[in-house]
């Protein structure tokens, strides 16, 4: 006889890795994770394609989807997650949602509404109005923004030792890490080293641990920088907040923000000063467990 249980299968297309978790009633069905290269989220042609190998690859043989959602990266506007969720699902033939990446948090978290606040590389926050329309603050890249991000801070830290430099005074820890990281003589070379590269976010972002390391080490540059991080990571909860966003509970994730306490510290003390009632939250499962929970959201109409 055929298992007819119903198969939820989440996906979270992160910058790097992909990871997909299918479950079956309350049995796993499939725990995937693949490198993300090729996802091409601003062509849904392209990114249907990506999705639906993805899905074959990962669930095991005769196996079929009955719903899917998906958090993308860099799927940045609600025109665009719709576009792709549309050929995703006219490609499939089940139920399908698609939505930025950000936006698996609150679910991930077990919450039914909140902020979805991201530090990685870059920065972000989501969330969602009474009637369920999304919003997104933030994620301008490292060129204009992720003020908070991993690129964000090396950015700012540069601009700061050079701002030193230029009021005359000795170069101090961060200063000396930074011009080591970029390999470059002198502080005033900072810039071109910066503008040099090739992939601004990836190549300036993993530079970020200098910075928490020449804090740690005194330098009140550092300290500031970070400082300023935690500051423009509340600020990005305080537009929600001001556009209508419930933010009673604010769902943190990246690797930036949960690998550094100086910074975590930073923006929850920044947080309380600003909205006293949120509440932040250390996402401390898979950001894919919120794209499972979304999908086993789209079967409730037809288990009823």
């Amino acid at each position: 006889m055929q298992d007819t249980t119903a198969v939820a299968v989440g996906i979270d297309v992160g910058g790097t890795k992909t990871h997909l978790r299918a479950r079956a009633g309350t049995g796993s069905a499939a725990d995937h994770v693949r490198p993300s290269s090729g996802w091409r989220p601003h062509s849904p042609v392209a990114a249907t394609a990506w999705l639906t190998a993805l899905v074959h690859e990962a669930l095991p043989s005769g196996t079929r989807p009955s719903a899917v959602a998906v958090g993308g990266h860099a799927c940045e506007t609600p025109r665009q997650c719709e576009a792709v969720r549309v050929a995703l699902q006219e490609r499939l033939q089940v139920p399908c949602l698609v939505v930025g990446d950000a936006e698996l948090l609150v679910p991930a978290a077990g919450l039914g509404q909140g902020v979805g606040l991201v530090a990685g590389t870059g920065s972000v926050a989501v969330g969602r109005l009474a009637d369920g329309s999304p919003v997104q603050v933030g994620g301008w890249g490292a060129v204009l923004g992720d003020e908070g991000g991993g690129a964000g801070l090396v950015r700012e830290a540069a601009r700061a030792v050079w701002a030193a430099h230029d009021r005359g005074e000795a170069p101090d820890a961060l200063a000396d890490r930074l011009v080591a990281a970029f390999g470059v003589g002198e502080v005033p070379a900072l810039g071109a080293a910066l503008e040099s590269a090739t992939d601004v976010s990836a190549e300036w972002g993993r530079h970020a641990p200098v910075v928490f390391a020449a804090a740690a080490d005194g330098s009140a540059i550092a300290r500031e920088v970070i400082a300023d991080g935690g500051r423009a990571l509340a600020a990005l909860v305080v537009r929600l907040a001001a556009r209508g966003v419930a933010v009673d509970d604010v769902v943190v994730a990246g690797s930036t923000v949960l690998a550094q306490p100086a910074l975590y510290e930073a923006f929850t003390a920044a947080l309380s000063d600003a909205l006293p009632a949120a509440r932040p939250h250390r996402l401390q499962v898979p950001p894919v467990e919120g794209a499972l929970a979304l999908a086993q959201s789209l079967l409730q109409p037809a288990i009823r």
